[in-house]
């Protein structure tokens, strides 16, 4: 990036713009269903044990990696080890691939609030979500024709966040001083709201009634831990990023827990807002409340819609509560798009204008594929593979490289010199142990799950590009990236080798799968899985040899 890096204006701004990326669609539609699903009120223990062993352990080491470094995430990495910067490229990757999406699920907002004013015609929404809005085609395989409304939805998402990131700090800081407040008080607005209405009780009887019986299962444990991790914004180089506009003696872990509790108390107070809708729509349809429960995009766009037809005063609610998920979602899609964007400025020394319109223009066609009649369906199958597996690998990379390398100890003592909470071993402890070995079990987990069930019914010649090819294809980005000013090694073009010729048979695959012999066929998840696992876990097995060796730089 030339000329003078970008400072924040003030620790408010840095604050709620790391609010804001953290806190999103996920807090609304995912933690209400997930606790429900894993103890009632019971998980709020395990949810807010995870938030401090887990979240805000990995949200301090992310704003160490940026205050301390001064960089995005590639140049932090890069600061560590030569060779690190592939993690970082890999992880702003992941981001910028979420971000194609997310950009899409804001386009349906926005299509939406165009029909705030003629609610009356619409008497069911899940019929109109499924089939006049998205028009959903039978399978995935079956792409259809692009919806029109959606595809305008998603350039002005693009046009909007253009405009935000335009400036950098100065015009983000201003942004975030409207964004991330606003949907906190339309939220409050429909908790308030959602307790007067008829049935309400029922509905956060199920919501708050604690199962302590859960407690005792591993998968609530593991499922609190998922989504502390999948609604932190870690993994993605935001974080980072974010915190490299910071003075590098600013304060670190004050920061963290503010962000890492206010992103909790969002999820929490979500439950409310949700369930006792919930429980009045189930009392007007006359079910029980476990019928009407959803979570995902058919709560928001289905379930939620339905229940506030029902309402006095129909369009005002529907307007601002499609408006509190415009807000939710625009700071967590710009964040992702600062992520990028910053890695490639200080990498390529281009115009920061330029820079910005080509990866605006890259992200909207990329987003099309999510605008067709099976839109949905691939955003489905991409967003899996990329939280469960890309998110993940990236986390937990870095939480070895940290805790082992330069050594978990130097970086706490970088991180208690110039914050106000100073942070003990037990810090060391997390990063080096807890938040690796668990997501390790969450990714042997999901890999067994995966190989043995497949994933929502889906092909695998489609998963095979959804998942390992799109993830592969990342690695060829990050080490090209990075080879730019210091060579590719043999190594590294093995793996680019190897990793364009999976991707390649992946394409092939998916349109030629009636020329492959049946036994094949047959056996290709289980070679699907095998290939990519190996692949993807070199990775790792340069982590531990490089531990072993004490090797940081070659």
């Amino acid at each position: 990036m030339s000329g003078k890096r970008d400072i924040w204006s003030s620790r408010t701004a840095f604050i709620l713009a790391s609010i804001g990326s953290a806190v999103g669609l996920g807090n609304v539609w995912r933690f209400p269903y997930i606790a429900y699903k894993y103890g009632g009120g019971a998980f709020l223990i395990p949810f807010f044990v995870c938030i401090f062993v887990a979240g805000i352990p990995l949200l301090i080491l992310e704003f160490y990696l940026g205050q301390s470094s001064q960089q995005g995430a590639p140049g932090a990495w890069k600061k560590i080890g030569k060779n690190w910067e592939i993690l970082g490229w890999f992880a702003i990757f992941i981001g910028f691939v979420i971000v194609s999406y997310y950009a899409v699920i804001m386009g349906w907002a926005f299509g939406y609030l165009g029909k705030s004013l003629s609610l009356n015609s619409i008497t069911s929404f899940e019929t109109f979500f499924y089939k006049d809005f998205l028009n959903l085609s039978p399978s995935i395989t079956q792409l259809g024709g692009i919806r029109l409304v959606i595809l305008f939805g998603l350039l002005l998402t693009w046009i909007s966040m253009v405009l935000i990131v335009f400036k950098g700090t100065k015009s983000v800081g201003k942004v975030v001083m409207i964004t991330v407040p606003l949907p906190f008080l339309i939220l409050i607005l429909f908790v308030i709201r959602g307790a007067a209405l008829p049935g309400a009780s029922q509905g956060l009887k199920y919501f708050l009634t604690p199962d302590f019986n859960a407690l005792l299962r591993v998968e609530t444990w593991l499922a609190a831990f998922g989504q502390v991790f999948y609604s932190f914004s870690i993994g993605f180089g935001v974080m980072i990023a974010y915190a490299s506009f910071k003075k590098r003696d600013s304060d670190i872990t004050n920061n963290a827990f503010i962000t890492g509790i206010t992103d909790g108390f969002t999820a929490y107070l979500a439950g409310f807002a949700v369930f006792s809708a919930l429980g009045f729509l189930a009392m007007s349809k006359g079910v029980p409340v476990p019928e009407v429960v959803s979570s995902g995009p058919g709560l928001a766009f289905a379930v939620f819609p339905e229940i506030i037809t029902r309402l006095p005063f129909a369009p005002f609610f529907f307007i601002l509560f499609f408006i509190m998920l415009l807000t939710l979602g625009i700071d967590s899609a710009f964040s992702l798009v600062e992520a990028f964007i910053t890695g490639l400025s200080e990498k390529l020394k281009l115009a920061k204008y330029f820079i910005i319109y080509g990866t605006a223009i890259l992200g909207f066609l990329l987003g099309i594929i999510y605008t067709t009649e099976a839109g949905l369906y691939w955003l489905d199958a991409v967003d899996y593979f990329c939280n469960n597996y890309g998110l993940v690998i990236v986390v937990i990379i870095e939480a070895i490289v940290i805790g082992w390398i330069p050594k978990a100890s130097r970086a706490r003592a970088f991180i208690n010199e110039r914050s106000e909470i100073k942070i003990g071993l037990w810090w060391d402890i997390t990063i080096k142990f807890v938040i690796p070995i668990t997501l390790i079990v969450l990714i042997i987990l999901n890999t067994k799950n995966l190989l043995t069930d497949g994933y929502e019914g889906y092909p695998a010649r489609v998963l095979m590009i959804a998942g390992p090819s799109m993830l592969l294809f990342g690695l060829i980005f990050s080490i090209i990236m990075k080879g730019l000013d210091s060579g590719i090694s043999k190594r590294e073009t093995v793996i680019i080798t190897m990793s364009a010729a999976f991707i390649l048979f992946s394409i092939f695959y998916l349109f030629f799968d009636q020329q492959i012999n049946g036994f094949f066929k047959m056996y290709s998840p289980v070679i699907m899985g095998i290939f990519g696992f190996l692949v993807l876990s070199g990775g790792l097995v340069i982590c531990f040899k490089k531990m072993a060796k004490g090797r940081i730089n070659d």
